[in-house]
């Protein structure tokens, strides 16, 4: 089912091939920038959390 791409057959799959490598790249990227911000929201939060426990026994 592969068709016949003749002389063209390089650039071709070497375009695919760039296309699928950046495609991967994209995701693993906004995976990592995904766990990053979790983490940073997590640690707000938890610093939030400690101010209102501290706000709670001021008063």
């Amino acid at each position: 089912m592969i068709p016949d791409l003749g002389k063209y057959a390089g650039a071709v799959l070497g375009a695919y091939g760039a296309s699928i490598l950046l495609l991967v790249l994209l995701v693993a990227v906004s995976l990592w920038q995904a766990a990053r911000i979790k983490r940073a929201l997590a640690g707000v939060e938890a610093r939030a959390k400690a101010g209102a426990a501290t706000e709670a026994t001021d008063a």
